[in-house]
């Protein structure tokens, strides 16, 4: 998870990041997007590499970068848990159990409603 936070804590490698989750794109083609030198953007994609947000697939002569994003699952989770109170989710089903109950007792202690007079009834 350090890795992968490390990965993406620097702007230049979450655009790239961006750039591959629509399509595959090669190096080059990446550079060619950035102002920065082409051994810069090597540097970049070697630390997604490392870190395992992207992989690299040789098709010929060249080399395309493919998003994998299995990694950000475990960074996503803690991220997650620290976005909502611990609990909480225990908390509001506990409260729609309680909510059903009270329904329930209100609707069982209800007195049944009268039935209608039938008009032979009233005569």
């Amino acid at each position: 998870m350090d890795q992968v936070a490390g990965a993406i804590a620097d702007p230049v490698r979450r655009e790239i990041l961006m750039m591959l989750r629509d399509e595959q794109l090669s190096a080059g083609q990446i550079a060619e997007r950035f102002v920065i030198s082409r051994p810069a953007v090597s540097r970049h994609l070697r630390v997604l590499r490392d870190s395992g947000l992207v992989r690299d697939e040789l098709v010929g002569r060249r080399r395309f970068y493919v998003l994998r994003t299995e990694p950000l699952t475990d960074l996503t989770d803690w991220i997650a848990g620290l976005t909502r109170p611990a609990g909480w989710e225990h908390r509001l089903d506990a409260l729609e159990t309680e909510v059903y109950r009270a329904r329930r007792d209100h609707r069982d202690r209800a007195p049944a409603a009268p039935s209608p007079r039938r008009r032979e009834d009233t005569a």
